[in-house]
């Protein structure tokens, strides 16, 4: 019964707005001109990203200059093609944009709620856009394992493509992939333990964090 909070991104990030740390805002809030709008338009990286907060798999994303859009002509763009979410664009760590560039690579962290109510970590994997604004498996894009005590990618990256040869190096930016230990790992491990928490009903999450 708790499981819609986890696929309506607007509703997610209401219930979770303390984990949240980009501006965003709900189509209504740019009708209405809100501060969490204003915060959005105006951020400082000069871009937004709009989706579907039902959208899956990185297919219903765009990303967009701020200045090619009045808040009027937004708006007629987000319902046009069907978009009520737009979030500032983020920015990701130097090591994460030195090794794909073209979209923000998340950290796939999975937790379960266990018996005695304590987190157990069951995984971890680093998502890695190639030639994509986008990180999911189902846009083309690879993932690899991340070990859980030292943070440092410690396998081969696969695509969900089983006839496509998993790779060790980025194929684009021939960054190497198997070694790559993940920026601010133990605030990683922490933060995905108090995001499981905050909601325990939801036991089994996988979280994708930037």
């Amino acid at each position: 019964n708790e499981r819609d909070v986890l696929e309506n991104k607007v509703k997610f990030y209401e219930v979770y707005q303390p984990f949240i740390k980009h501006a965003y805002c709900s189509l209504e809030d740019l009708k209405s001109n809100t501060d969490n709008a204003q915060n959005v338009l105006g951020n400082q990286t000069g871009k937004m990203v709009v989706k579907d907060a039902l959208g899956q798999c990185g297919f219903e994303v765009e990303i967009l200059s701020t200045s090619d859009y009045s808040r009027e002509t937004l708006i007629e763009h987000m319902e046009n093609r069907g978009f009520n979410l737009l979030e500032a664009f983020v920015q990701q760590h130097s090591r994460l944009q030195a090794l794909s560039p073209t979209g923000l690579n998340t950290i796939r962290f999975i937790t379960m709620i266990n018996s005695a109510g304590e987190v157990d970590v069951l995984g971890a994997r680093l998502r890695i856009s190639v030639n994509s604004h986008v990180d999911n498996l189902a846009s083309g894009n690879i993932a690899a394992p991340i070990d859980l005590e030292t943070g440092i990618v410690n396998g081969s990256a696969v695509y969900s493509d089983i006839t496509k040869d998993s790779v060790d190096v980025h194929p684009v930016t021939g960054v190497p992939i198997v070694g790559f230990k993940i920026p601010f790992w133990k605030e990683i491990v922490e933060e995905s333990e108090k995001i499981a928490l905050y909601q325990p009903q939801n036991r089994g999450v996988g979280w994708d964090v930037a």
